[in-house]
């Protein structure tokens, strides 16, 4: 049979011969040879101009599509894979953080001949491990559902992250920078060592759901690893984690600009797990109805 391909503006593409069998992902091939610029990890595919984008393991038959029927698909513009995306965004702050504290002499000039307090380079060791690990987990750990994303992604997180971390880094290595009590600050560094160590967990978790080259679902349960047990009250309880990192992190360096950085972080967080819980329930019936997004019993 025949379908007819158009854009979601209604601009005619052409004809692509498919089968009961074919999938979406079959599709999208033959749109490719009929317009190369349309590659397959640039095409969103749906059956209405504004409807949502079907997966590339829907059938033909099973989305009742007929000869002569018409599909619709969209632009989504230039793509870039993921892991070089989180290589960018995550290898940046490494590197800007360190100018900071490596060589203050070019930001801060003669007074940085001050000595920095402990907890300045603490803060430093403690920024460096987190990005550090984050590139880690992207070449070691993260199976990704998706192949790529939107090239100006790469500069909006880019922008995001890289600035925080001059932001950040700016006041807490500054040579009149203040130090917390001595109480405080180790209050906030086991926070934050252990809300990493929570974040790897969870990351590792939701890697061995995911079986390689595949893009199975599965609902996420605690394993034997006790940082898993967060599973039992949210449903990403790796942001929970992070976000407990940065509260830590915040109360050691006693700064306003973490602060900041970590309420940001938060909301975005927020919004990503909310949305990732409400897309758990709709894909398992048997979704635990006890667990909330992002916060335990609240959120």
């Amino acid at each position: 049979m025949e379908i007819e391909v158009v854009t979601t503006t209604d601009k005619n593409i052409g004809k692509i011969k498919v089968t009961d069998a074919s999938q979406i992902s079959d599709i999208k091939k033959s749109i490719s040879k009929v317009k190369s610029a349309l590659y397959p990890d640039r095409q969103s595919i749906r059956l209405e101009p504004r409807g949502k984008t079907l997966k590339d393991t829907d059938k033909v038959k099973d989305l009742g599509l007929k000869n002569g029927s018409k599909l619709y698909v969209k632009d989504l513009g230039p793509q870039i894979g993921w892991s070089t995306v989180f290589m960018a965004e995550y290898a940046g702050p490494l590197f800007v953080y360190l100018i900071f504290y490596a060589r203050p002499s070019l930001i801060y000039g003669a007074a940085a001949n001050q000595k920095m307090s402990q907890v300045a380079e603490v803060a430093a060791y403690c920024w460096s491990f987190h990005y550090a690990k984050r590139v880690l987990e992207t070449l070691f750990v993260h199976r990704f559902s998706h192949n790529t994303m939107p090239i100006m992604n790469l500069f909006k997180n880019c922008s995001y992250y890289w600035g925080f971390t001059a932001f950040v880094s700016y006041f807490v290595s500054h040579p009149l920078y203040t130090p917390p009590c001595t109480i405080q600050f180790y209050i906030g560094l086991g926070t934050f060592i252990f809300c990493e160590l929570g974040n790897l967990s969870i990351h590792v978790a939701l890697r061995n759901l995911r079986p390689p080259g595949t893009k199975i679902r599965r609902i996420p349960v605690p394993t034997i690893n006790p940082f898993t047990l967060l599973f039992n009250f949210v449903s990403c309880p790796n942001y929970t984690y992070e976000v407990g990192s940065w509260i830590g992190f915040t109360i050691m360096t006693s700064s306003f600009s973490a602060g900041l950085f970590t309420f940001a972080g938060f909301y975005q967080m927020a919004i990503w797990a909310l949305g990732k819980h409400r897309n758990y329930k709709k894909e398992f019936s048997d979704y635990p109805k006890s667990r909330k997004s992002i916060i335990p019993f609240l959120l």
